[in-house]
């Protein structure tokens, strides 16, 4: 295996100046062992083919890691500059399959490898500059600068496996095996799989932010399940117990498919789980990493959520039993009564997890904790529950994008890691969720138990914030204040007069409203916000035609509201919106050729809102109007106080931001009107509201 895989630091422990040494050391073992990963590539042309129609070529996912560093450095304001513009913006997102992530490859001019590993070294420069360099003060918190350092180390650690799953779809001839990444070399036939009992017990999920270990956003809070007794398989379920499954026909048989499961089923036309090869007459044989073996009976089946569940359902009906995967806590249920100890409390016996061992599985039947198989590692194992927050949940403010995309109902949860699971991976209380036709080293165990799997899950979006925003945007007017997204709106078609827009953009769009209303009378929009939490609702508004959200009434009470697009009089315009998650200062090259450019409340929050009006410029039409509204709050934990266009004073003279847009825009763009201030009110409580106003000025951009 590559050099000896480090658990991940305990940030409560040690002195600073170990602690400074301790992270560097985990930073380099973690960029090595990504990059030595990527040297099972045999060409260069290997990186920019699709191994799956719906995620990026492996050329991003080179260039992603290394973006990621960057701009989360820059957003903590550790660092001011950035390494390659083009780069961070072209490999900042696209990773989960989003239906506003951009898969159209005609948006993308992939720069060559060589550049990639070259932009690779000049990060790497930086970051090692601000490791050595950047104060450091035991404990290491979430609110500190070193978070962002581990939350990039961390996320090269989650790609450093989804990477690998998507080479292993690959053609064998675009990869190259090493002795770096061992197969293991035993197999056999599969053992029998009974059941044992685990006895029921009240189950504490989530942890506290003093936990001594780094934790994704979605690890913390606190929920309690009283568990009764259950009996669970004691391996994994292996390749030759899922062979009964389809010799039965399981793959032919709609029965035993949920309705989501038999769609895909028909859609992918699956006969056999996706890394078999072969069929039943000639042999199977199995596609490892960088090469394709004989079948290993004894390993786990990898499958993805839809086929497991089809698995237990075929299980129940012919055993009369009832079977179904394990929920989450059921799962963790089962770890406490294995006694397998957490990081970095390890005694050797912890699996085949950590790359430990060997770069694929192994028998099933050979890492056993209280008589149970791989209660971690080997592969990830399905649950029935789909992931959300604990109660106590809140977002980093520097990845808010990690885990809200995920809370619709719609990704499952994986627990327990997998041979190449490493870092934050392969600690108790990860949390890590896919959809359900996805694809990953995972595999599935099952469970007997007479109580119900709970799958309750809140559809309404209660986010405090995202509540909050939603009712601005979609709900009802107060105190004869007009809605603001929809007057920003009309005032554009007032400016906008009799001109054709083609293409509009709303910079800021939050959760959607201006951008429908835009549509109106603009051929197409597109809306683009920082917050993929923001963009999630606008485009579940399009979907779906309506969004549900829960908003405080006093204390722990709440309401409950369903807003649609038929309801505002906007249905016929969705087809003529896109929303996208971008930041604003950033932006990736296909925005441009805009008639016109909406900008609401959105310069006070910017980190360098005069390189966003500097940019900004480049990506609209000669005579095309840039509209600004904005409030001029300006705050220092959004921009630096050097940065304020104004409400300041310069050479002991007092500068407005008015005066700052005239010095900024003057050049390329000319005002078009006076500015006029425009009211908004945005509800907290029923009796706590903000009552603001926001200034509008509107720039015609020279030619």
């Amino acid at each position: 295996m590559p050099t000896k895989v480090q658990t991940t630091p305990v940030l409560n422990q040690g002195t600073d100046d170990a602690k400074r040494q301790e992270i560097h050391d985990y930073f380099t073992s973690t960029w090595e062992l990504y990059e030595d990963l990527f040297g099972l590539m045999k060409s260069d042309e290997a990186y920019y083919l699709r191994a799956d129609p719906l995620r990026h070529p492996l050329i991003f996912y080179l260039g992603h890691t290394a973006t990621f560093f960057i701009n989360k450095l820059v957003l903590a304001k550790i660092i001011t500059e950035r390494v390659n513009p083009r780069f961070e913006s072209i490999f900042a997102i696209g990773v989960d399959e989003m239906s506003w992530d951009d898969l159209d490859s005609r948006n993308y001019d992939w720069p060559a490898v060589s550049e990639v590993f070259a932009y690779r070294d000049e990060v790497r420069r930086v970051i090692e500059k601000v490791i050595d360099e950047m104060p450091l003060q035991m404990p290491v918190t979430w609110d500190t600068p070193w978070w962002a350092l581990l939350m990039g180390i961390e996320h090269e650690r989650i790609h450093l496996e989804t990477s690998s799953v998507l080479m292993r779809q690959l053609p064998l001839d675009q990869l190259q095996s090493s002795a770096d990444w061992p197969v293991c070399p035993d197999s056999g036939p599969a053992p029998v799989n009974e059941l044992a009992t685990v006895p029921g017990s009240t189950v504490t999920l989530g942890k506290d932010r003093a936990h001594p270990l780094y934790g994704w956003d979605n690890e913390y809070g606190c929920q309690e399940h009283e568990i009764v007794d259950f009996k669970v398989s004691r391996f994994l379920v292996s390749n030759g117990e899922y062979r009964e499954f389809i010799d039965a026909g399981g793959y032919q048989t709609e029965q035993w498919w949920t309705e989501e499961g038999w769609a895909w089923k028909s859609y992918k036309q699956a006969t056999m789980p996706l890394f078999w090869r072969g069929d039943a007459d000639q042999g199977y044989r199995l596609r490892c990493l960088a090469e394709v073996i004989d079948m290993p009976w004894n390993w786990p089946v990898e499958v993805n959520q839809l086929e497991a569940k089809a698995f237990c359902n075929w299980k129940a009906a012919t055993t009369g039993r009832p079977v179904r995967l394990p929920t989450e806590a059921e799962w963790h249920r089962l770890r406490d009564h294995s006694g397998l100890p957490d990081q970095p409390d390890w005694d050797g016996s912890e699996g085949n997890i950590n790359l430990a061992e060997y770069a694929s599985s192994c028998p099933v039947d050979r890492h056993l904790q209280a008589g149970f198989g791989d209660v971690q590692g080997n592969v990830w194992q399905w649950t029935e529950t789909p992931i959300s927050g604990f109660p106590g949940f809140g977002v980093h403010p520097w990845y808010d994008d990690f885990s809200m995309p995920t809370f619709d109902t719609q990704h499952n949860l994986m627990k327990g890691g997998s041979w190449i699971s490493t870092g934050n991976e392969a600690t108790r209380d990860a949390r890590y969720a896919f959809r359900r036709h996805f694809y990953q080293h995972a595999g599935f165990r099952y469970i007997e138990s007479e109580q119900p799997a709970d799958q309750s899950v809140d559809i309404y979006e209660s986010d405090e914030l995202i509540s909050q925003y939603c009712e601005f945007h979609y709900g009802a007017d107060y105190y004869g204040v007009a809605n603001f997204p929809r007057r920003t709106a009309e005032l554009c078609r007032e400016v906008v007069g009799d001109r054709p827009i083609r293409r509009a953009l709303d910079l800021g769009c939050a959760t959607g409203r201006a951008t429908f209303e835009l549509a109106r009378f603009c051929d197409f929009v597109t809306g683009i916000d920082f917050s993929a939490r923001f963009v999630k609702v606008g485009y579940e508004m399009q979907e779906k035609g309506h969004v549900r959200y829960t908003i405080p009434e006093e204390g722990e009470l709440v309401s409950y509201h369903e807003k649609s697009l038929a309801g505002m009089g906007l249905a016929a315009v969705k087809d003529k919106v896109e929303f996208w998650q971008g930041d604003a200062h950033n932006l990736k090259p296909q925005f441009k050729d805009y008639d016109l450019v909406l900008a609401c409340n959105l310069i006070d929050r910017l980190y360098e809102p005069r390189r966003f009006l500097a940019n900004i410029r480049g990506r609209m039409n000669d005579g095309a109007l840039l509209v600004l509204f904005s409030p001029y709050t300006w705050l220092a934990e959004f921009t630096p106080p050097e940065q304020w266009l104004g409400g300041r004073k310069v050479d002991g003279e007092n500068v407005t931001t008015l005066d700052g847009l005239h010095a900024e825009l003057a050049p390329h763009f000319e005002p078009v009107g006076e500015p006029r201030d425009v009211e908004f009110v945005i509800r907290e409580t029923a009796r706590k509201f903000q009552h603001s106003v926001s200034q509008m000025t509107v720039w015609r951009k020279l030619s």
